[in-house]
């Protein structure tokens, strides 16, 4: 039963990196005007879960990013997608253009997944 459950996640995972690949994906959020401007880690991680699920008629994903998005045209980061078995997956954000205090960005989820750690 743990390895149906397992192999489930991994698809679901395979399933929105195929997705997200083929498609290619961006998205852009305006933010409170700093210097320069930046996209909380909170903000950022619901608004990728929100567009992963919309690219894949999937149920959203847990993703967590380590920081705040700096609104700097070339920046990037990597942020976790985890499914419910514990398998993971990385996504890849990259700041495409800053427009006043709205960021757009461009976000790409790896090819692989990483099994869960027991």
């Amino acid at each position: 039963m743990f390895k149906a459950r397992a192999t489930t996640g991994v698809s679901i995972l395979a399933a929105t990196a195929a997705s997200t690949l083929l498609l290619g994906c961006s998205a852009s959020v305006e933010v409170k005007k700093s210097t320069p401007p930046k996209l909380s880690a909170d903000k950022l991680s619901s608004t990728l879960s929100d567009k992963l699920a919309a690219v894949t008629g999937q149920p959203k994903p847990h993703i967590s990013c380590p920081e705040d998005l700096v609104g700097k045209v070339g920046t990037t980061m990597r942020c976790k997608l985890t499914a419910d078995d514990g398998s993971t997956l990385g996504v890849t954000v990259k700041v495409t253009s800053v427009n006043g205090d709205q960021i757009n960005y461009d976000f790409k989820a790896d090819e692989k997944a990483s099994p869960a750690t027991n």
